[in-house]
Parts: C-alpha cells; sequence; structure tokens
C-alpha cells in the first residue's frame, strides 16, 4: 500500500462533470488500497473572476484582504469534491491551508512555505478518508491567510507529499506529461517517459509550462519524486512522465528537451565605468525594485568603460528602463537602450556534463538558419540563447530536428 498525494489543477476540476470523474479516479486509486491526499486548485477561471472583482473595487489596496479574497476558489472546489466522493461512498474530509496547517512567511500574494502540519491529515487517512486540501493558500504566524501565487498548488502538493514521506507526487494536467518541447509549436515533440529533477528544473525555470518552478525546487531538494499525468486520459494508470532523483536517467541522451520563453526584455547601459563596483551600481537599483534579472553580460571594458546587458521579465520591462536611465544620467554613461521583442532558447539535458561540443553545435545549428545570438548562459547542463523574438519558432524547431529529439526515445 502506497500514500500518493494527487494534484488537479482548474481545467481537471472545471465543472460539476470533471469534478465527479475526479472523484471516480481518486476512488480506483483507492480501491487498489492506495492512501490518497488530494490537492485541488480553484475551477478554472474562477481565480480570474476574483481578480476582476478586487479590480472593480481597489488593485491597490491591502494585499491581506485580497488573499482572503482569492483563497475562495479553492474552498469551493473542495468542498465540491468532498461532496461528489461522499455521494459515492467513499469517506472524504476537506480542509483549507489554515485548517492543515500549512505555516507560511508573511509576503502575501507570493507567500512561502515554513511549515506543514501533518497531524490531522494522518488520522484522518488512519480512519479510512481520502484527504482533500486546498492549494494554493496556507496561513502566517498572525492567523492570516496568505496565497502563494500563481501555480502556487503545485507547491502546496509537493510540500504536503515532503510532509506526510508519500511515496509519490502526482501532478495532474490537461497534458499526459513532459515532452521534449511544446508540442503546439512542434508537432514532432516527443513524450519522455522519464526525467531527472535536475532536468526538470532547468526546463521550468527556462520557460517550460508543464511544472511550476517552486515545486521543482522543493521536489529536488527533498528528492520526492514527481509524476506529471493528463486528468483526461481514461483509465488511472494512463501515460505519464516520471520526474525523480535518480540519475540513471539515460545519460547517454545529451539533449532531452528544449524551453523556450516569449516574456524577455533586453536592457543595455552603455559607457559606464570598468571599474569594481559598477555591477553593484546599476543592479543595486533594479533588485531595489523587486524586478528579477535573468542573464547578465559585461563587455569587455575599453577606453576604461564598458557595456552593461541584462535580462527580465517582459512585464518588468518599462519600469526597469525608467531606472536605468536615471542611472544613465547620474552615472555619466553615455546611454541606455532595451528591446522587449526577444526571446530566450534552452536546451537541458544531463548528458551535456559528459559530452563536449554540444554548444558549438548548438551554435552551428543556428548561424545555419541565419539566426543571430544575442546573449548566452550556460550551466552544466544547459545552454541558454536570447534571438530576436521573429526567429524563435525557426530556433525551436530546428534545434529540435538537429539534436534527434523528433526521434521515439
Amino acid at each position: 500500500m502506497a500514500l500518493i498525494v494527487q494534484k488537479y489543477g482548474g481545467t481537471s476540476v472545471g465543472s460539476p462533470e470533471r469534478i465527479q470523474a475526479v472523484a471516480d479516479r481518486i476512488i480506483t486509486w483507492r480501491e487498489q488500497g492506495d492512501d490518497v491526499v488530494v490537492v485541488v486548485s480553484a475551477m478554472s477561471g474562477e481565480t480570474n473572476r476574483l481578480l476582476n472583482l478586487i479590480s472593480a473595487i481597489d488593485t491597490k489596496g491591502s494585499k491581506r484582504e485580497q488573499d482572503v479574497i482569492i483563497s475562495t476558489g479553492e474552498q469551493v472546489t473542495i468542498g465540491l469534491l468532498c461532496l461528489a466522493l461522499e455521494s459515492k461512498q467513499c469517506a472524504a474530509k476537506s480542509y483549507t491551508g489554515a485548517q492543515v496547517k500549512v505555516l507560511t512567511d508573511q509576503s502575501h500574494g507570493k507567500a512561502r512555505i515554513v511549515d506543514i502540519d501533518s497531524a490531522k491529515i494522518h488520522a484522518d487517512l488512519q480512519t479510512g478518508h481520502v484527504v482533500v486540501v486546498a492549494g494554493f493558500q496556507g496561513v502566517d504566524d498572525s492567523g492570516s491567510i496568505t496565497t502563494l501565487g500563481r501555480g502556487g498548488s503545485d507547491t502546496t502538493a509537493v510540500a504536503l507529499a515532503v510532509a506526510l514521506k508519500a511515496d509519490e507526487c502526482q501532478i495532474y494536467t490537461d497534458v499526459d506529461g513532459v515532452y521534449t518541447t511544446d508540442p503546439r509549436m512542434v508537432p514532432e515533440a516527443q513524450h519522455i517517459t522519464k526525467l531527472s529533477l535536475e532536468e526538470m528544473l532547468e526546463l521550468a525555470s527556462q520557460g517550460s509550462k508543464v511544472l511550476q518552478i517552486r515545486a521543482v525546487e522543493f521536489a529536488h531538494k527533498y528528492n520526492m519524486p514527481i509524476r506529471v499525468l493528463s486528468s483526461f486520459d481514461h483509465g488511472v494508470k494512463g501515460r505519464s512522465t516520471l520526474v525523480t532523483a535518480e540519475e540513471e536517467v539515460m545519460e547517454k541522451v545529451v539533449v532531452r528537451g528544449i524551453a523556450f520563453n516569449r516574456d524577455e526584455a533586453q536592457l543595455t547601459i552603455s559607457g559606464v565605468p570598468d571599474q569594481p563596483g559598477v555591477a553593484f551600481k546599476i543592479l543595486g537599483p533594479i533588485a531595489e525594485a523587486n524586478i528579477e534579472v535573468d542573464m547578465i553580460v559585461q563587455n569587455a571594458g575599453t577606453d576604461q568603460l564598458t557595456d552593461f546587458t541584462f535580462t527580465v521579465h517582459r512585464n518588468d520591462y518599462t519600469q526597469a528602463h525608467d531606472i536605468l536611465c536615471a542611472l544613465s544620467d547620474t552615472m555619466g554613461a553615455r546611454g541606455c537602450s532595451g528591446d522587449n521583442r526577444i526571446a530566450k532558447v534552452s536546451i537541458v539535458g544531463v548528458g551535456m556534463r559528459s559530452h563536449a561540443g554540444v554548444a558549438k553545435d548548438m551554435f552551428q545549428c543556428l548561424a545555419n538558419e541565419g539566426i543571430n545570438i544575442r546573449m548566452i548562459s550556460t550551466s552544466e547542463i544547459k545552454v541558454s540563447v536570447v534571438v530576436d523574438e521573429k526567429y524563435l519558432e525557426l530556433a525551436v524547431r530546428s534545434l529540435h530536428e538537429a539534436f534527434g529529439l523528433d526521434q521515439a526515445i
């Protein structure tokens, strides 16, 4: 008998009929003898509806009160799912994040989990209940409701699996696992049966939308296996991707996947003094504005001057550009410039550690297609490049073919 934590996203519980289907799936797992804890998101569209209500009143109001409002979507879902289970003679009990409790810090809207009290859940499992927990939410040490940010239900599920010492955390979505790249862009993309947590962490951080990056970080830290499945597949054990800490995940496969991100913007401040502390002077004000920086390039200095280039999320482009232009004046720079029509493409694979020339092959492929590389970033298992957005699809398609990812593994 195994202890399984399952997470169902908004599309999986998007209607009463879908909730009934989820209940049937859970019961099938129970009938196999497994204990099941379920984490659910709000029904699809519900969080946006609540955000629209907030916008109609005051978007600049208390973040604490906004969390009170936004967290209600999951509360509806846990109640409906428990009612569906009980109507099918399956004992079930629901809990909000505060009732469990999922203890977080006080960062409303983007809280981080500090601890989980699993005592109530263990007690209910021992009495034969399916436990249904609201994802995306918790409570701080003052008793205030907090939310974890978009995709936070994945994080709740992985954190619960770790706290409960579960055998596996299953993430049910509208896709049947992880693919070599987005099949909507590359129809030849291949399904991946097994992937390392390290590879998944890189793919998620570079733009893959299958799993939320904070959830993968949590799983990687505690070596919690994640299985990605489709809630729309018939039967319980359909096709899936197991994301695991085990390193035998076929290191002979050099590149496992290609991730991409359209939400990138590039900023450059030109002709700043080439001296110690210049990077801090530039990025310090950017960090103080709570703007995250991704890739950074500082050119070799000439005449004791240098150019400094970095990328940010496209939503932060205007604010970051204003900060940089103000810095340009105070630092006596030649000027600042930016471009919010760029994209990042990344190749990822643990096999890259033991294979030389992967970056060369990537650059040659892009050169053959006439695609100019604007920035480069590497790690042991990843190479990322920034290109003009208009070349994104061509870059992904050509790299996917060049590294043989259109062939079944």
